[in-house]
């Protein structure tokens, strides 16, 4: 399996961006997927995840009301929709494909991981 994250970029405090993460190889479908980030210096932390089906979603409290995670489970691709962009937003953001049909919140339940793609708010 192959996770591959794009959509990230430069944006202005208060702006917008939508990630993508496609799947290549054996499909996750049936799995749950999840973003992550990673700002310099700072660990690795949890983002937003969903169910197979995409009825299940959760997200970290900081994204709460301004990020949607969602998944085209036909096209094998994972999205993230953020809103209202802060410099904190600024990491590299990872997307991940659980072992299960919902991986929760803790990276340990994630097999599968992309490269990442940059996200870069200025103030």
């Amino acid at each position: 399996v192959q996770l591959q994250a794009s959509g990230g970029g430069l944006v202005q405090a208060g702006g917008s961006l939508r990630l993508s993460c496609a799947s290549s190889g054996r499909t996750l479908s049936n799995n749950g997927m999840a973003w992550f980030r990673q700002a310099p210096g700072q660990e690795r932390e949890f983002v937003a995840t969903i169910g197979w089906n995409g009825a299940l979603t959760n997200y970290a409290e900081s994204v709460k009301g301004r990020f949607t995670i969602s998944r085209d489970r036909a096209k094998n691709t994972v999205y993230l929709q953020m809103n209202s962009l802060t410099p904190e937003d600024t990491a590299v953001y990872y997307c991940a494909g659980a072992r299960s049909s919902f991986g929760g919140t803790s990276q340990t339940s994630y097999n599968y991981w992309g490269r990442g793609t940059q996200v870069t708010v200025s103030s």
